[in-house]
């Protein structure tokens, strides 16, 4: 162990999150929107109030198995590549595997991560590969083991802290906070913090309020933190294997309810930029901003809008902080119109950071106003049916980009 802990990565301190000048920004053709000669990021400021919630539901119909004439699923970057199937929570295995082969000073700690495999097997055979030093339990402890693991990150490891399950990271908001995000800047630059801070959240079914938990808007507001969302077996192992290379510290958000998700993902390795929003589906008449779970929920509305005669723009923004307003404020130009869409809770969620950030910046672009829908600022109820109705459904989305687009 004590070879591990010599030397430490060189420090690269997180961008300062300024405003931009959105006459910069140019709205590119379809074919040009992955490209990226100019990139432009900022995180949203100070929560604004935005437009009322929606409470209609089911009051439109849903065509679940429309036709459409442009992609309605993942970005497909794989589909032409020679690839393997994989679970989400495999996806993720694999990523953390690799970057554990690649470099030694990559370890995991949490609870039941080692012979048991995490709660959710995403690190399932790791100690039985790489060791009970590398792949570490832990006592019940969140505070305890968060700490340790910031302080081996100060020492030149790459912890990967593990929690099982988003809502008891509460527990160790101190070491997050106070030396996570800070140690860097306190320290005068001395310290680097490389440690990714992953575990399953939002909410499940029927789990209880404890742990439906959705802890980005509690995080958002950390400086020095940056945090991504997964949604696909592809871009989950992109941003693993990002994380883990990443100087800064990263809090990677993992949905409970999309680890059986499968895709097929490329067999030569590859990572995803921590900073850059995914276009899932291009579009002109609206710009619909989300993503984790609620990428699905979209692109479900989106069938039965596309039959209604719109054409939604889907974009998973991915990067929760800092917001990627290069591709949302080149979509914004284009549509001139907004939706966002999240499982977060309205009072002071991302939502909130995410409309005053393009007020802030494209205020001029927009013929309506930026619309949030959210989920109720109410405890998660255990009851299914009760559950359900405090979570944004596809009805919702349908109702609320017809008022928009009138």
């Amino acid at each position: 162990m004590s070879a591990i802990l010599q030397g430490a990565g060189a420090a690269t301190a997180l961008s300062p999150f300024n405003s931009i000048d959105s006459n910069k920004l140019v709205a590119p053709s379809r074919s040009s929107l992955s490209v990226r000669s100019k990139r432009y990021i900022v995180a949203g400021s100070d929560s604004k109030s935005f437009g009322s919630s929606l409470v209609a539901r089911r009051s439109e119909p849903l065509i679940p198995n429309a036709v459409t004439t442009k992609a309605d699923t993942a970005a497909s970057s794989t589909s032409s590549k020679p690839g393997h199937e994989l679970l989400l929570f495999e996806a993720l295995q694999e990523g953390l595997e690799e970057e554990m082969d690649r470099d030694p000073h990559v370890c995991v700690m949490g609870e039941d991560v080692g012979h048991y495999g995490g709660s959710y097997k995403v690190t399932k055979g790791l100690a039985d590969k790489f060791g009970d030093l590398r792949v570490l339990d832990t006592p019940i402890c969140e505070n305890a083991f968060t700490g340790m693991g910031i302080g081996a990150a100060m020492t030149g490891l790459r912890p990967v802290i593990e929690g099982m399950n988003m809502g008891f990271l509460l527990l160790a908001f101190n070491q997050i906070s106070n030396n996570c995000g800070m140690l860097h800047y306190t320290s005068g630059g001395q310290f680097t913090i490389p440690v990714v801070i992953r575990g399953p959240g939002g909410v499940g079914r029927q789990l209880g309020a404890e742990h439906s938990q959705r802890l980005e808007s509690y995080f958002q507001s950390i400086p020095g933190i940056q945090m991504v969302a997964c949604s696909t077996p592809y871009n989950a192992k992109g941003l693993m294997k990002a994380a883990i290379r990443s100087e800064n510290p990263v809090i990677l958000f993992e949905h409970v309810l999309l680890y059986n998700l499968k895709e097929s993902i490329p067999d030569e390795e590859y990572i995803c930029n921590l900073e850059e929003a995914e276009m899932v589906r291009p579009g002109e008449h609206i710009t619909i901003l989300t993503y984790s779970r609620m990428r699905y929920h979209v692109m479900q509305a989106a069938k039965t809008l596309v039959n209604k005669g719109y054409d939604p723009e889907v974009i998973d923004i991915r990067s929760l902080k800092p917001f990627d307003l290069y591709t949302i404020g080149n979509s914004v130009k284009k549509t001139h119109r907004v939706l966002i869409v999240e499982e977060c809770m309205r009072t002071g969620g991302i939502g909130a950071s995410l409309t005053a950030a393009i007020n802030e910046n494209f205020h001029d672009y927009l013929d309506a106003p930026v619309m949030c829908l959210s989920s109720q600022d109410v405890p998660t109820p255990y009851a299914g049916t009760l559950e359900e109705w405090t979570v944004v459904q596809p009805a919702q989305i349908v109702t609320a980009v017809e008022q928009l687009c009138q």
